[in-house]
């Protein structure tokens, strides 16, 4: 872990240790050539975020806020920009995997430069750069998401199918009863950050949202209980399906969630522990929106909206469930009894990512961070069992486009009453 310097041991000081630390424990079982290799366009080498997240760092705590702060490597700029357009000329995302230098370890060195620098000056630094570490921390968190996701995707891809880490010791678990229904009368509710810690400035202004009479399920659907969609043909009746998703199902020959393959007359999926059988007790996972609304429509129910999802988890504690709370194995798990939700599978919503009224990007290139993408894709809620513990929150949104589910992305069910 890195090390704190007893004259640094501030509450930011300690997290970004933390997690700094954290990504390094995610990627410590990797060979140079898995934290290279780039499965799709839609993932990252290992290597990748990484280095990213230390540009991150260097770019607009240290380059901007140090006085005579030299760039580790010139060239690491063009290499380890994201988005960022206000940052200049980039590599391209789909190229990632042609990075095959600087190497792993030259990219640990790099993160260790970064870390060094930060912890030099963190105590000098303005109010406005404490502000971007705290921001960076919570940038970093996404990424160690999407390292795990990506990794998944790429041992997914290998025929051979290895496992990152070993399976997580199994709870004996009975098949959850039927789904509970949560009611809710019509009526406005105060949705949004409430300005109390950090957020993103997606999750804001706090502002009105009309809620109508409707209930949404106190849990999420099952793999067992997808499995049955898939058995009365819900992959192939048109019927269920926005055309958009039917669309896509044909085009790329879909026929089950992400992972699932069936093999000795059973549905096995692939995980970051290998390929196993499903657990039919555990919520089902990399399912995209189209796949969540049509299974939506088969049972005679919708998603809920966001603010739905927002009204009912604000009773609950964002810290609970099953989230990640340090390298290790990753995964669903059946769940507890009682309403959760938080932990173990991203919820599509039927809601649009779009801004909230009044809201404003900041200036600057960190104004490019959400507001930029808040086009064609969906919100999501809850976090995953993938997502730092901590990193969560009721406002927190998500989201991705409707075709994608390389992620832990599940369903909870929503009807109107």
């Amino acid at each position: 872990m890195l090390k704190v310097a007893p004259s640094s041991q501030s509450p930011l000081a300690r997290r970004y240790a933390s997690v700094r630390a954290l990504s390094l424990a995610l990627t410590a079982p990797l060979s140079d050539a898995d934290a290279t290799v780039q499965s799709m366009p839609d993932a990252s080498p290992a290597k990748w975020h990484l280095a990213h997240t230390s540009w991150f760092f260097e770019t607009f705590v240290l380059r901007d806020h140090v006085p005579g702060y030299r760039l580790h490597d010139a060239r690491f700029p063009f290499l380890f920009n994201s988005y960022y357009e206000a940052e200049g000329r980039r590599h391209a995302r789909d190229r990632r995997g042609m990075i095959t230098r600087p190497t792993l370890d030259e990219v640990r060195a790099y993160r260790a430069h970064v870390d060094a620098a930060v912890m030099a000056h963190l105590t000098a630094l303005p109010e406005a750069a404490l502000e971007l570490v705290a921001l960076g921390c919570h940038h970093e968190e996404q990424h160690q998401e999407l390292l795990v996701t990506d990794i998944l995707h790429l041992f997914g891809e290998n025929p051979l199918e290895p496992a990152i880490w070993s399976p997580a010791p199994k709870v004996p678990v009975g098949m959850p009863g039927p789904i509970g229904w949560i009611e809710r009368a019509a009526g406005i509710v105060r949705v949004g950050h409430d300005g109390d810690g950090f957020a993103f400035d997606c999750e804001g202004p706090r502002h009105d949202a009309l809620l109508v009479d409707h209930a949404i399920a106190d849990r999420t659907v099952t793999n067992g209980e997808w499995a049955a969609f898939i058995a009365d043909g819900g992959y192939r009746d048109p019927a269920h399906w926005l055309a958009d998703g039917w669309a896509w199902v044909r085009a790329e020959g879909i026929v089950a969630p992400m992972y699932w393959e069936e093999r000795n007359g059973g549905w096995t999926r692939m995980g970051l522990d290998g390929r196993r059988p499903i657990d039919p007790a555990a919520p089902v996972t990399h399912v995209s929106f189209f796949e969540a609304d049509a299974y939506a429509s088969w049972a005679g129910m919708r998603l809920p909206t966001e603010f739905e999802w927002e009204a009912a988890a604000q009773a609950h504690d964002a810290n609970g469930g099953n989230q990640m709370d340090a390298a290790g194995a990753v995964e669903p798990r059946p769940a507890a009894d009682g309403p959760a939700f938080f932990g173990d599978v991203w919820e599509w919503t039927g809601s649009a990512y779009r801004p909230y009224p009044g809201f404003r990007a900041v200036e600057g290139a960190v104004g490019e961070y959400n507001g930029k993408f808040m086009s064609g894709q969906f919100v999501l809620r809850g976090g995953s069992c993938a997502t730092p513990r901590g990193h969560a929150r009721a406002s927190y949104r998500n989201f991705f486009y409707p075709h994608q589910r390389w992620q832990f992305t599940g369903v909870r069910l929503a009807k109107d009453i």
